[in-house]
């Protein structure tokens, strides 16, 4: 399903991941660029349920994984019947971002990106988590704080090409475990299952050369086990410079 893409969007995209320490909640990035994997699927969509399941197989431990995972509900299919719960407009302008960047007609889902590039071959993928490319930029990710109503966590990000390297990020929420009887529109009567469903995302601007980040969380469900992720990328072609996902407990500063 395609939609033509909206003109005039800016450049977005990259990755990394790392190794949590024990004793705290915090991770440090390997020195080889960590895959980042973008599903864009709305629930509205026929042709999007393949691809879910799909992206669920990549649900391996994150200390296994080797790379930074999520769905990207969108919203544009609301229109033919059933509302996606997990939708933003966020989601479709990023995606809109990365066709402009890729030089798309149109945006479309199911469609997988990776590491900023469009990835219409994702069917069978086996070197999907697999890479050999080293990382531009360092991160640091450590939670600093946690509470009923989120948690903050701190970034410290170095890129490797010297203090007036340009870069830009995101950090985004991603959850397991939805579940959704659909009751209208293309998927009337199925039951979707999805995992890496993003649940925020926040664009955080450009910098040069080192800096020090801080997000605020939505509350962590224990239903629903999840990473925060921190995107790095370079601005001008959205090519990853490195990227971390990082899972805690629950209720207390401690490794998941």
């Amino acid at each position: 399903m395609r939609l033509p893409v909206a003109a005039g969007l800016a450049v977005c995209a990259f990755v990394t991941t790392g190794f949590a320490i024990a004793g705290g909640c915090e991770a440090h990035s390997s020195t080889t660029l960590t895959p980042v994997i973008e599903l864009y699927t709305s629930e509205g969509c026929s042709s999007c349920p393949p691809a879910d399941r799909w992206l669920s197989t990549l649900k391996v431990p994150a200390a296994k994984r080797g790379a930074v995972v999520q769905a990207f509900h969108v919203g544009y299919w609301d229109y033919i019947g059933w509302v996606d719960r997990f939708a933003a407009p966020l989601h479709t302008t990023r995606q809109n971002e990365i066709a402009h960047a890729n030089r798309l007609s149109t945006i479309y889902t199911p469609q997988v990106v990776r590491d900023g590039l469009d990835w219409p071959r994702w069917r069978g993928g086996s070197a999907v988590l697999e890479s050999t490319e080293s990382a531009q930029a360092e991160i640091e990710l450590r939670r600093t704080a946690n509470g009923p109503d989120g948690d903050r966590f701190d970034a410290q990000v170095t890129p490797t090409g010297g203090a007036d390297t340009p870069w830009a990020a995101y950090w985004s929420v991603t959850e397991h475990g939805h579940d959704s009887k659909v009751r209208a529109g293309e998927n009337a009567g199925e039951s979707l299952k999805h995992d890496f469903v993003v649940r925020q995302y926040v664009p955080v601007g450009s910098y040069r050369g080192p800096a020090t980040l801080s997000f605020s969380s939505i509350a962590a469900d224990p239903a629903h086990p999840r990473q925060v992720n921190l995107v790095v990328f370079e601005p001008a072609s959205g090519k990853p410079l490195q990227a971390l996902s990082l899972s805690c407990e629950v209720g207390r500063l401690s490794l998941s």
